[in-house]
């Protein structure tokens, strides 16, 4: 691997880092800390609402793919949303969450908004700078980054929060932002790219000429189904570990740290693969994967539940959603209009946000109604449609357009 592509990857690495950590200490760990504090599970509940900016970040995407007229600027955007960022949490460091609960709760919601920027800025970057055969890896690096964030920010951060406790906390997330900032200050100036001027005539409702594109409707569908055969089983894995008789430390490991930690070393290999074989051929070797992991899960309500097949399947259902996330990853920065990288590739991602959501709302009542067992048969069978919708999606010329991007 050449020097410069290997300081792609670093950067990349670190700018998902730098936003995924905090969001992962916020939105996992905070909710803990709240109940150590005995808050109500009513006002942890409001908590998800600072997740809220990542749902609607396709809103002002276009403001900022209309205001980068080079990969430079799109640095200036990363630089200052995710200084911002940092100056937040900094701020957030000063309050207590007993006395302080609603500012905190405004801060989180602007400190979501700068990171939600961040990441588009970060996307459109990624594509203008990484090579079409660079990509694949170049998503092995958002995916660790995010695996990774998720560790660190909900296992490490709540051990250190138990013996720095929230100031020094908060100050040294805050300045761990700024750190892994670094690689970004510095990228080369030589990758400097200057782009076309008719970005300059995005429409603030740009995301829905992305709807607009002819026979897009089969890509929509593929990204709107393609981890449902996962997410169901990844929802209720803890709940299931639980009602088998595990406590809470047992399954913090299991699913929490191994778990993560699978997922996270999954990545590179998907890359690699993906940019070996192309995305027409790994297309369907991901969702056969992810079908394999659900038969695993249903044939495992069957048996006696030995410790080792549920590192087994653990290990199987990360590393099969850490895989599928590169390769969505992937196919989503080839499906871009040209002007409009950040804005396309942001509408693809909270389209597999909004699915997800879906069906972890609807996984719960699921397996109230007819078991764990069901709720797994069902995955089964969603990952099967997936895997037969397959041929007639990639049959659709809508790739052909983006066959050269």
């Amino acid at each position: 691997m050449k020097k410069q592509e290997a300081n792609k990857y670093f950067t990349l690495l670190s700018l998902y880092l730098a936003q995924s950590i905090p969001m992962s200490f916020f939105s996992t760990v905070v909710p803990v800390i709240m109940r150590m504090e005995n808050y109500s599970l009513e006002s942890i509940g409001y908590l998800q609402l600072i997740k809220l900016p990542w749902i609607l970040k396709f809103l002002w995407a276009p403001m900022v793919d209309r205001n980068c007229s080079s990969t430079k600027q799109y640095r200036r955007w990363i630089l200052a949303s995710e200084t911002f960022y940092a100056v937040v949490i900094f701020s957030i460091g000063f309050l207590d969450l007993e006395t302080s609960f609603s500012t905190i709760i405004i801060l989180m919601v602007i400190a979501f908004t700068a990171s939600a920027t961040h990441d588009i800025a970060t996307d459109a970057f990624a594509i203008l700078v990484l090579k079409e055969r660079e990509r694949s890896l170049g998503n092995s690096m958002q995916s660790a980054g995010n695996f990774i964030g998720t560790l660190m920010g909900s296992g490490v951060l709540l051990v250190i929060y138990h013996y720095w406790g929230w100031q020094s906390l908060l100050f040294s997330l805050a300045a761990f932002v700024l750190i892994v900032l670094i690689p970004i200050s510095i990228y080369p100036a030589k990758e400097k790219k200057q782009l076309d001027k008719s970005r300059k005539n995005i429409s603030p409702l740009e995301f829905v000429y992305f709807f607009r594109q002819k026979k897009i409707g089969g890509h929509l569908l593929l990204l709107f189904l393609f981890y449902s055969g996962l997410i169901a089983i990844l929802t209720m894995v803890k709940p299931y570990l639980v009602d088998l008789g595990y406590d809470v430390k047992q399954i913090g490991f299991i699913s929490g740290i191994f778990g993560t930690a699978c997922g996270a070393l999954m990545t590179i290999p998907a890359g690699i693969f993906i940019r070996k074989v192309g995305l027409n051929k790994a297309v369907w070797v991901f969702p056969a994967i992810n079908v394999l992991v659900a038969i695993f899960f249903f044939g495992l309500t069957f048996t006696g539940h030995p410790l080792y097949l549920i590192y087994i399947g653990v290990a199987l259902l990360w590393s099969a959603y850490a895989m599928s996330s590169v390769f969505v990853y992937t196919l989503a920065m080839k499906i871009v209009r040209k002007g409009r990288e950040g804005t396309d590739f942001t509408i693809q991602i909270v389209i597999t946000h909004l699915s997800s959501l879906i069906i972890a709302v609807m996984s719960g009542k699921v397996a109230d109604t007819i078991t764990y067992r069901g709720l797994f048969g069902i995955e089964v069978g969603i990952g099967l449609l997936i895997f037969m919708l397959i041929p007639f999606i990639f049959k659709n010329n809508f790739y052909n357009r983006y066959e050269n991007s």
